[in-house]
């Protein structure tokens, strides 16, 4: 893949270079995308752990990923997770949502949970029931808009942080299952005693 973005920055300025550009960087996502799916599914990840303050370090990185972005802090908390990969998982998070739902998008920090929040239709009743796959949007078009790699990355890094990855839909209060999602909302729990640098991990209820 370097080669071929090597090469294709080599080709004259104009469209068609843009294009063939545009699809090399896109494979490249891809491939690395399923590489770290790869290394997730081996179960040889740790993680490398620090002291943070949750509410700080989550406002600071979504003001410099996407400044219109909603987030609020109700209650802060000083966590001890790897910065790395819980970033990996905000920013899949909010990827997800800016692909698949609509604004306004929000972030809430409460103690050791975060919430991403959109507006739009909701998760698909599949990811509902049986959690994120690969390679499975939920699009009902064969072009789609993704390979269903974000969320299930970020669910395999939330394991790696000891923490709990839940979808749900929002819908009015006290109508029925067949009504309109009003959007959908992802949670991040992040563990009272995070995994340590050897691999165990706390036992999730």
């Amino acid at each position: 893949m370097t080669g071929l973005l090597t090469a294709a920055e080599l080709l004259p300025p104009g469209r068609p270079t843009e294009l063939v550009l545009d699809r090399a960087k896109a494979m490249r996502t891809l491939v690395e995308d399923v590489l770290e799916v790869a290394r997730l599914d081996s179960a040889s990840e740790r993680a490398e752990l620090q002291d943070i303050l949750l509410g700080e370090f989550v406002a600071r990185r979504v003001a410099a990923k996407d400044p219109d972005v909603t987030v609020q802090v109700v209650h802060e908390s000083e966590v001890t997770t790897d910065p790395r990969r819980l970033e990996r998982v905000l920013f899949n998070l909010l990827t997800n949502a800016a692909r698949h739902g609509k604004p306004p998008f929000e972030v809430t920090v409460e103690g050791r949970v975060i919430r991403v929040r959109d507006h739009g239709p909701g998760f698909p009743e599949a990811l509902l029931a049986e959690g994120p796959s690969r390679f499975r949007t939920g699009s009902a078009d064969r072009a789609g808009r993704g390979h269903g790699l974000g969320l299930t990355i970020a669910a395999g890094q939330a394991r790696v942080l000891g923490a709990r990855l839940t979808f749900r839909n929002v819908r009015p209060a006290g109508a029925p299952e067949g009504v309109p999602a009003e959007g959908a909302v992802a949670v991040l729990w992040l563990p009272e005693h995070a995994p340590t640098n050897t691999g165990s991990y706390p036992v999730l209820a």
